[in-house]
């Protein structure tokens, strides 16, 4: 009975290895054939607690990314939100470019206007391109001069591989994307724009007499999906840009180019199913960085370090070696350079004189206390002293706004490397916070500011 059971157990290995490698086999097969029938089609799966790839394929191919395009024209829709420029309640004049824009559309005739919030419930419900076209105008004075700043704001956040054309994602063969890009454009949303990141759950809408749907499905049937946008047209094929957040782990899946809504969405779903368990619990701060570009030099485009104003990358890494999602180099013999972040002009055009996630406009305010709960990060270095050494510089340019402040460092591990921050606290509101950054960017000392 024995020797029965070892063979039948040494034949149960044996098959169940050989419908493993048949089934590795296959999958690999049905991923090859899927590909050459189907050459529209990338994905990519980021965990956006930690900014690891988790899967990809094809992914920094170009791609058409169709109405994936009207993420970029909320960014700045809430960037201006942010700033104060406009309100929920601003009125959004609708020109006859705009009200002759092809459908999927409001339908809202030439010379009548709506809010900025209906644009933006337009935007993520319906994907209106009568209200994308026209949020474009109304923010750039042209469509095609805010297309210029959408593609600005795109090289800021590190989006190498995509330009914009236009507002609303129909068709141009000069507007292209990549999956990865699309990733990093969903989780600086998600991380610039909390306030607002919440309309890309909006089911539907009241319009009119009109009740509008959420062309994204897989909003209330897959558990843990809160946004973000889909895009259709005919070069493009399906796109999907998804969001999921579930018990501290938090994913951005990414499909472009598939054969239909529906195959679309299952395979975003598979992907979700298969990864999520594999992502992090643990959030280790913003994803996506905004830096200045270095000439010559690649610039830092997102970091893994927990609330840092620039990435630190693991030790013995280079720029070749580390996903771009992620990091990229910081300038070669230059280790702890600070990072400036850019923001653009009206024109598109870039500067490095404000922070384009913090533009709101503030008001003075008194001088910290000394006892607040924000504290800023300007860099970090390898030791101990040589954090001291550029908290003792930047504390000598900070003037006025670092004088209630308590320089500091904190130790972290980067795999086998030690690095240690280098950080003021004691800013009692962001603000404070904030006006200590402008004080040092003043002197090119880039600085995070973070709710210790």
């Amino acid at each position: 009975m024995r020797n029965i059971v070892k063979s039948v157990s040494a034949l149960a290995r044996a098959v169940l290895k050989t419908c493993v490698a048949a089934s590795l086999a296959c999958s690999m097969a049905v991923s090859a054939e899927a590909k050459a029938s189907n050459p529209k089609f990338a994905a990519i799966v980021v965990d956006a607690n930690t900014g690891k790839t988790l899967y990809s394929q094809d992914a920094d191919a170009p791609r058409y990314p169709a109405s994936l395009t009207k993420m970029m024209t909320l960014y700045l829709v809430f960037e201006a939100l942010s700033s104060g420029k406009i309100d929920k309640s601003t009125l959004v004049p609708i020109s006859k470019r705009a009200a002759s824009m092809a459908p999927t559309k409001l339908g809202t005739p030439a010379g009548s206007s709506i809010t900025i919030e209906t644009a933006i419930l337009g935007l993520v419900t319906k994907s209106a391109n009568d209200a994308a076209c026209a949020t474009g105008e109304f923010l750039g004075g042209s469509e095609d001069r805010f297309a210029q700043m959408m593609t600005a704001k795109a090289r800021q956040l590190g989006m190498r591989n995509t330009t914009f054309r236009n507002a609303s994602g129909l068709p141009n063969p000069g507007q292209v994307t990549t999956a990865r890009d699309m990733a990093i454009l969903g989780m600086a949303l998600r991380e610039h724009f909390p306030k607002y990141y919440g309309y890309f759950s909006t089911r539907s809408f009241q319009y009119g007499r009109s009740r509008l749907a959420n062309h994204n499905k897989l909003l209330g049937r897959v558990a843990g999906v809160d946004g973000i946008k889909t895009g259709y047209t005919a070069k493009s094929g399906f796109n999907l840009v998804s969001s999921v957040s579930m018990d501290g782990k938090k994913l951005i899946t990414v499909v472009l180019g598939g054969k239909s809504g529906g195959s679309r969405d299952a395979q975003v779903t598979q992907l979700i199913g298969k990864f999520l368990p594999k992502a992090s619990g643990r959030s280790e701060g913003p994803m996506v960085a905004l830096a200045k570009i270095f000439k010559g030099k690649k610039a830092v485009e997102a970091n893994t370090a927990a609330q840092t104003a620039y990435a630190e990358p693991e030790a013995g890494a280079s720029a070749e070696e580390v996903d771009p999602v992620i990091v990229a180099a910081i300038p070669a013999k230059k280790p702890h350079q600070v990072i400036v972040p850019l923001t653009s002009d009206e024109d598109g055009s870039a500067s490095a004189d404000v922070d384009p996630v913090t533009t709101a406009a503030v008001a003075a305010e008194p001088e910290p206390t000394g006892n607040g709960v924000w504290v800023i990060q300007i860099a970090a270095a390898d030791s101990e002293a040589g954090a001291l050494k550029i908290l003792d510089g930047a504390k000598a340019k900070g003037g006025k706004a670092l004088s209630y402040a308590t320089p500091f460092t904190q130790e972290v591990q980067k795999g086998s490397a030690t690095l240690y921050r280098a950080r003021f606290k004691g800013f009692d509101t962001k603000v404070a916070a904030w006006n200590a950054c402008k004080a040092l960017k003043k002197s090119n000392i880039g600085c995070y500011a973070l709710n210790n």
